[in-house]
């Protein structure tokens, strides 16, 4: 039995609290976000995911962002040292890492920001969200997908998904907003009784209060989010910035660029406009549910 993932990985806590002491000494040195972007040669994205502790920080950039930061007191940069180690040893730990054979790093890096967003918006044109997927849908992609040989490794990567799926429960669960290509509902994944019941669960899913389900129907013709899907994940802390993960033919691309990113909010405002409404989408789901069981 996989750890659950509904709550955040306790490397967030040192994290944080790292991300805050940088925070205040980038402040007190009087830069802002971009000037220290541009005095360690990097993007403004990754020092907002520093200071809010979404990621690891390697002990060249916490020397650097000291250096930049103009500070003298000689005990701390071996305290800060210390807390940076401490929290990356601890993130290493999460529960994702012991499934590191069947995980590539990209999907292990989506699944600790996953585990600490407070939001996530997506577009997927051809697959139901993994968050949404049931356990054959799962197995049925993944096999399909060749990437994995074995029977034990489809196995862990399906539980992987399953265990992902928690955030969408407990005290604070995640709120996701996913906009579907009326492909998605038509494409028979692991043939029609498992698709039939993997509409089902995402009609049931569809009526959680923190799950939001839009169905863009082919009648709408061509749209701005036809060229692939996207993930926009955004972060409960004060003024931490989008991420987004986008597919392409050579697999996936973080973006973090606030123009970039920003061009991912666009498109997914338009693609939820187009789209029919979460009752009207429930409407065709349900019907195309009917289809495949027939």
């Amino acid at each position: 039995m996989l750890a659950k993932s509904a709550t955040p990985n306790p490397s967030t806590v040192l994290g944080r609290q790292l991300g805050d002491e940088l925070r205040r000494l980038r402040e007190a040195a009087g830069l802002t976000t971009a000037q220290a972007a541009e005095a360690l040669d990097c993007t403004k994205g990754k020092i907002s995911r520093i200071e809010n502790g979404r990621v690891a920080v390697r002990l060249p950039d916490l020397t650097a962002m000291l250096h930049a930061y103009e500070v003298t007191d000689s005990e701390l940069p071996g305290r800060l040292s210390a807390l940076a180690r401490k929290a990356n040893r601890r993130r290493r730990q999460g529960w994702w890492n012991q499934y590191g054979a069947v995980l590539a790093d990209t999907y292990r890096d989506y699944i600790a920001l996953e585990a600490m967003a407070g939001e996530i918006r997506t577009f997927q044109a051809q697959l139901v969200p993994g968050l949404l997927q049931t356990p054959d849908y799962v197995r049925a992609v993944t096999v399909a997908s060749r990437q994995w040989q074995t029977a034990d490794e489809i196995e862990k990567f399906v539980q992987v998904r399953l265990a992902r799926q928690e955030r969408l429960t407990g005290d604070t669960p995640l709120h996701l907003w996913a906009v579907l290509s009326e492909a998605v509902l038509l494409q028979r994944v692991g043939g029609p009784k498992v698709m039939h019941a993997q509409l089902e669960h995402l009609l049931t899913a569809s009526e959680q209060p923190n799950v939001t389900v839009q169905v863009l129907p082919f009648s709408r013709g061509a749209h701005a989010s036809m060229f692939g899907p996207y993930v926009v994940l955004g972060f409960p802390e004060e003024a931490a910035l989008d991420v987004v993960l986008a597919d392409n033919p050579t697999g996936s691309i973080w973006l973090e660029r606030e123009a970039e990113v920003a061009r991912y909010q666009d498109l997914f405002d338009a693609a939820r406009t187009s789209a029919l409404s979460p009752m009207e989408s429930r409407a065709v789901i349900r019907r195309r549910a009917k289809e495949h069981r027939a």
